[in-house]
């Protein structure tokens, strides 16, 4: 006999499920170690493939034999270091104390009023926190693009150690070297695809009703406690799906490979060829292609699921035309 109990569709945990306020997603907080390095870094989605390895886990059934998994493909050119920025944390959060910048580069004069030349101010030491203001390199990619991103990285090691490392990379570039190496969990932080306007039935899973229903056959059948003036914003409805910033934790990275390996015939379908380093995540993320992604370290304890570097067999690249 089928089960008579009927969850609620749609999670609870994201509300409201509204429009996120740009393309590339904010990281509210940030995860550090020992180590003095930046404390994530970010990339252009490629998009998705197979690859096939031979399975090195000590104790697993398959143990040297080929496994073929999905992975997911991000492009990371280095991130220039416009600034430093140091913060305070008072009983009101993080004041900015002092910063220091360089001359913007121009992909990053496109984007607002940045600074056309050095601020050497003396930065004040008395702060807690050191965090660098990087800015994209979208024209070391094919995606056409010529406006640069910026935001902030928050760095990880002692206040003393960070802040040198900050200043002697101020005006540089950062790779992703410095931030990751292989076989690394790291969380991703992206903007899910949009999909526009969409009923209660594509965006919550609710039940078609009966076609003898009254007026209505894609809507909710309950409104929940009844009050002729308000609707409560728990029930099913027709809204926005899509454009939500997510995260997605403990996504493994498998590798590290160079633009010469992924030169697919035709180039990569809506990406194009790749110009920089790429990086392989085990499994999906959030996000469409050519939309910027962002990394932190981890945050949730979890397994690996390799813990020794895989031996790649092939990596499909099999046109998607």
């Amino acid at each position: 006999m089928a089960k008579k109990s009927s969850p609620r569709h749609g999670s609870m945990q994201f509300w409201p499920r509204k429009r996120a306020k740009r393309h590339f997603a904010r990281v509210r907080s940030f995860v550090k170690n020992d180590e003095v390095k930046p404390a994530g870094f970010a990339g252009y989605k490629i998009g998705m493939t197979h690859i096939t390895v031979i399975d090195n886990r000590k104790n697993s059934l398959t143990k040297g034999e080929e496994l073929t998994f999905p992975v997911t493909l991000v492009e990371v050119p280095n991130l220039f270091v416009y600034g430093v920025r140091l913060y305070k944390e008072t009983d009101d959060g993080l004041k900015i104390v002092s910063e220091k910048t360089v001359k913007a580069p121009k992909n990053l004069l496109r984007r607002g009023p940045y600074a056309k030349k050095e601020n050497n101010v003396e930065l004040n030491k008395d702060a807690d926190i050191v965090r660098l203001l990087v800015s994209t390199q979208p024209e070391k990619t094919n995606i056409g693009k010529k406006t640069a991103e910026v935001f902030e990285i928050e760095m990880s090691g002692s206040f003393e150690d960070a802040l040198n490392y900050a200043l002697e990379k101020l005006g540089k570039e950062i790779s992703v070297d410095e931030v990751f190496k292989e076989l690394d969990l790291i969380d991703v932080h992206a903007v899910t695809k949009g999909k526009g306007y969409q009923g209660p039935v594509k965006r919550f899973g609710v039940t078609l009703r009966s076609h003898k229903s009254e007026k209505v056959r894609r809507g909710p059948g309950s409104l929940g406690a009844w009050l002729a003036s308000v609707r409560q914003y728990r029930v099913a409805h027709a809204g926005q799906m899509g454009y939500h910033q997510r995260v997605d934790y403990n996504k493994q990275i498998i590798t590290f490979l160079q633009p010469e390996d992924l030169q697919v015939k035709g180039g990569i379908l809506h990406y194009g060829f790749p110009k920089s380093k790429v990086m392989l995540l085990k499994g999906s993320v959030p996000g469409t292609k050519k939309r910027l992604l962002r990394f932190t370290l981890q945050s949730r304890p979890a397994k690996k699921t390799f813990t020794q570097p895989v031996e790649i067999v092939n990596v499909s690249l099999k046109s998607q035309q």
